[in-house]
């Protein structure tokens, strides 16, 4: 495997539902947790983890030795068994149920839609006892007409060991669980603290506007300080506009004044406010590969090369050009000296132009614009270079526009580590004490 850091320590474990291309699995475990178990429906999703690394578990039902593969399980989550897991003690189940039920491109039928796999993940908790749980979904579940729903998922995974009855609605579950939240008497160890926050992977360092929704859940017992725990922001659109006013921007960018004039005076209007983080990461940040993994630039590709043919561009495996890219009303370029719009699951033409960019030189096929290539679209989803990709461009494009980034996966991941630390060390603290008395 080739997550963005080597982990120090594997003594932690994790497993990985819906991993889809691999984006959550690879950072939480790059944040020093071993999988004992990765889960994927999606036969190019697998080839992609199998690419990277990955290994068919089979009916081996035995945890895995430290240092091994990732075990990879290849199917339906609601066939996939968990309890084996449980002595071996899980520290994060980690997982991003699919989202199209709750997805504004989705048929907005949230609940009532059949791929609604949240159960799947109370199940896994039921069956597993992690210490703690990382979930990411899309912001479509904060919809008001969503909410009495995803009110409901948040008590559920707060008390997963109440199951619902086989012939109760959702509802009716709810009623149960309300109660339960209000009487308080379930054990520490069968409860979960939840915290719930709305991101922009912008604000991690992500080159991307990407609106997303982090669940994380510790088991009560740990006693988990949760101020400490909170990640906070540490980029801002601020801090870009200001960076390009002061010239530090343009600095490390050295493009034709044209291009720089033109994009100042597209600056926003408000005034600046010097709030102490750093800039926002922008599209032409990630193909020239500052504050990545690689620090290697994306070559440029010729107008000539617009012909969906391997040229292996500075040695650059999945950077080819594609023809054909049109602007129109409502189908609009990214911009290079702006974060990247929200990666979307398809490989172009997508409603709001998400695939094409728009480039510095308008002789570009007379047009000035282009589709972003899979290399460059990995980039902005903060995947390593040498990270492979498997199938055809568009089932590329769909595992991309499915993944979570892998730098914010990270963030929070690093934070679940440390506070699961600061459970450890003092749990420790407590029994010298005890032992001591």
């Amino acid at each position: 495997m080739s997550p963005i850091d080597s982990p120090r320590s594997k003594a932690r474990t994790c497993v990985e539902l819906f991993a889809g291309a691999g984006g959550l699995a690879m950072s939480v475990h790059a944040a020093g947790f071993r999988p004992l178990l990765v889960n994927e429906f999606a036969k190019r999703a697998c080839e992609t983890l199998r690419a990277n690394g990955a290994v068919d578990r089979g009916d081996d039902l035995s945890v895995p030795d430290p240092g091994g593969p990732w075990p990879l399980v290849e199917g339906d989550v609601r066939q996939v068994k968990f309890e084996y897991l449980a002595e071996a003690g899980v520290d994060v189940l980690a997982g991003g149920p699919p989202c199209q039920p709750f997805s504004l491109g989705g048929a907005h039928k949230g609940v009532e839609d059949e791929r609604n796999m949240f159960p799947q993940m109370f199940r896994a908790i039921r069956e597993m006892r992690p210490k703690a749980v990382i979930c990411e979904n899309v912001r479509g579940l904060l919809r008001p007409s969503f909410k009495p729903y995803f009110d409901y998922i948040l008590r559920e995974l707060e008390l997963p060991f109440l199951e619902r009855a086989e012939d109760a609605s959702w509802d009716q579950h709810d009623a149960i669980l309300k109660r339960a939240v209000a009487g308080s008497r379930s054990v520490a160890d069968e409860r979960y603290d939840v915290y719930l926050t709305p991101v922009n992977a912008a604000d991690f360092g992500v080159p991307q506007i990407r609106q997303r929704v982090i669940i994380v859940a510790f088991r009560s017992d740990l006693r988990v300080d949760w101020d400490s725990f909170r990640p906070r922001p540490r980029y801002s659109g601020e801090a870009l506009w200001a960076s390009m006013r002061d010239g530090s921007y343009w600095d490390r960018h050295k493009v034709p004044s044209r291009v720089r004039r033109r994009v100042m005076r597209e600056l926003p209007d408000a005034p600046l406010v010097e709030d102490g983080l750093k800039p926002w990461r922008t599209l032409r940040d990630a193909i020239q590969g500052i504050d990545d993994n690689t620090g290697k630039p994306l070559p440029s590709i010729p107008a000539k090369s617009l012909d969906r043919t391997e040229y292996h561009h500075g040695g650059f495996t999945e950077h080819i050009g594609w023809p054909d890219a049109r602007k129109y009303t409502g189908h609009t370029p990214n911009l290079l000296d702006r974060p990247a719009k929200t990666v979307k699951a398809g490989v172009h033409g997508v409603p709001g132009g998400e695939s094409v960019m728009e480039l510095d030189d308008p002789e570009y096929d007379g047009k000035g614009y282009r589709y972003m290539t899979v290399r460059e679209t990995a980039r902005v989803m903060t995947f390593p270079d040498d990270w492979t990709l498997a199938g055809p461009r568009g089932e590329k494009m769909r595992q991309l526009g499915n993944a979570v980034p892998v730098r914010l996966g990270h963030v929070f991941a690093k934070a679940v580590a440390r506070a699961l630390d600061a459970a450890d060390a003092r749990e420790w603290s407590s029994n010298g004490r005890t032992a001591r008395n």
